[in-house]
């Protein structure tokens, strides 16, 4: 792993030469924060979007993931993380605004569950696109289960500054073709986050607990917290562990996508949403009258594919995200393996996101070879060690091919990222540095951590998980009702209401075609049935 840090100094000291760090300002950074509705006996909400919120099929702030309780907020990508977070700040106090008696859940693992049943899918409307988007997730459903898909979490979006691009790839040589070369250097960086990834789950899990409902009916190693909580002692991101979202690896079904470069990346995932699979063929797709997937194929569509690194693009209306790629390169890398901090109201809070943007840069920095397939294994193990086992004293993780201390291994590494944050805040001292010692602090003490102070939380109060969410849920809602958006705000955000959903009703309006005949047209746009998969991995 050396090799890999041997060019970060030389790299630190061209970039503070040629007067990166004012360009490195410029970064931007947004968030999609996700938050199950829940009503007042703390049970997911069955109840339809709220209408003021404006439609969620059109609504660029306001939306829902998988469920119609599943709410999902985002900002606009923003240089200045304060600006950022009091933009999630007015868009949680407009939602409460219009909430009534409901509340939306402080911790990503969710509240009393009644089963599947229970779990309304999210709906969009009559139109064609609307009509696809709900089929994906009865398809998800039917898959994986609808409870694995109302975990909660919160999406880093983060994008350098084009200035800092061309300044970096006149340094490295990149050549003529600047798409190229800054799509090139983000599937590095995007390597070397999948081989840090761990450190995520340990700095910022929170859900080292789940409400029994969670895993009802089904056989577990958690340990009894009390008559309503399971846990791991040392958890500290279930949601990253085995019982979260994955895409099937261990039924045959699975798939790792290849990071060598985007293209390799693209033709992964397009091989999978074109390559049938068996046990999703004995679902069917449209049986009677009723789609119950978009296609049997290993992947609906791209966004089924989990992972906690992907490289985006914005897309057009319908367009493709691997369509998207192929025509305009990386714009943007997600971090999604961030819990929702149940201590924040928001989620999350102002280190979390400077401690972000100075690993995005360190893992740019670094040299990142391919991941051959035994640093894929190591890569996945360290993962689910680290959210099941993180806190425990002694935890070994694998690199290169050999084990070494969790807290060994992450004091290094937050070590050597102490001159990319001096470089990000211009000199030594600044907001990014003191960041990383907050992270330090957590390594030297896991006590520190939000997913130990959760667990001592509980015991302190003898309240199992459900009891404390609540109570935490509650005291953030309190807090946003205290002191609604400003006037100008307020009406920022009445205004995209309607106008997204004038915006639905002219999509509704505008169809021409019968679904068939819309999705055969969707899936079928830029085919190509010689394309091969490179290294894909399929589980």
């Amino acid at each position: 792993m050396t090799a890999l840090y041997a060019p970060l100094g030389r790299r630190v000291e061209r970039l503070w030469a040629a007067g990166a760090a004012p360009i490195l300002g410029e970064n931007r950074i947004g968030l999609e924060k996700e938050g199950l509705r829940v009503c007042a006996s703390g049970k997911i909400a069955r109840t339809a979007h709220p209408l003021a919120l404006g439609s969620a099929l059109t609504h660029p702030y306001i939306t829902t993931d998988f469920s119609e309780s599943l709410l999902e907020l985002i900002t606009p990508a923003l240089t200045d993380p304060d600006e950022v977070l009091g933009f999630l700040e007015d868009v949680h106090r407009f939602v409460y605004g219009r909430l009534g008696e409901e509340l939306l859940w402080s911790t990503s693992m969710p509240c009393v569950l009644e089963g599947a049943r229970s779990i309304p899918l999210a709906r969009y409307g009559t139109s064609n696109a609307g009509t696809m988007k709900t089929i994906y997730r009865r398809g998800l459903g039917n898959r994986y289960g609808r409870v694995m898909q109302v975990i909660a979490g919160v999406h880093f979006n983060f994008s350098f500054a084009d200035a800092f691009w061309d300044l970096y790839r006149e340094q490295e040589g990149g050549g003529d073709d600047a798409m190229a070369f800054r799509s090139d250097a983000q599937m590095g960086m995007l390597r070397n986050l999948q081989r840090l990834g761990w450190l995520v789950p340990y700095l910022f899990g929170a859900s080292p607990a789940v409400c029994a409902s969670f895993v009802q009916g089904h056989s577990t190693d958690l340990e009894p917290f009390d008559s309503s909580t399971f846990y791991y002692p040392y958890a500290t991101s279930l949601r990253m562990g085995d019982i979260g979202y994955q895409n099937k690896q261990e039924e045959g079904t699975g798939l790792k996508a290849c990071y060598d470069s985007l293209d390799s990346y693209v033709r992964s995932l397009t091989w999978a949403i074109r390559t049938p699979c068996p046990r999703y063929e004995e679902i069917g797709v449209k049986v009677g009258d009723r789609y119950e997937q978009l296609n049997a194929n290993v992947l609906q569509i791209e966004n089924e594919y989990y992972s906690t690194v992907r490289p985006k693009q914005l897309t057009e209306w319908m367009e493709k995200p691997t369509q998207a790629l192929r025509r305009r390169g990386i714009l943007y890398v997600e971090l999604r393996s961030s819990d929702v901090n149940p201590f924040e109201p928001l989620g999350v809070e102002r280190d979390q996101l400077l401690f972000l943007e100075t690993l995005m840069l360190y893992c740019l920095l670094c040299d990142s070879p391919r991941i051959v397939t035994a640093e894929r294994e190591h890569i996945d193990a360290n993962l689910v060690r680290t959210a099941h086992r993180g806190r425990e004293p002694g935890l070994m993780l694998f690199r290169d091919r050999q084990g070494v201390p969790l807290r060994i291994w992450a004091d290094e590494v937050l070590g050597r990222m102490t001159e990319v944050a001096e470089l990000l805040d211009g000199g030594s001292g600044g907001p990014h540095t003191r960041s990383l010692e907050c992270q330090r602090e957590r390594i030297a003490y896991p006590d520190l951590t939000p997913s130990a102070r959760l667990l001592d939380m509980m015991r302190e109060r003898r309240e199992g998980f459900f009891a404390v969410s609540r109570r935490l849920s509650e005291e953030h809602r309190a807090r946003f009702r205290a002191q609604p958006p400003s006037e100008a705000r307020l009406a920022l955000f009445e205004q995209l209401a309607r106008d997204s959903i004038q915006r639905q009703s002219e999509i509704e309006a505008a169809d021409d075609r019968s679904f068939d005949d819309f999705l055969r047209e969707y899936l079928a746009e830029g085919e190509d049935s010689s394309l091969e998969p490179p290294c894909l991995g399929v589980i």
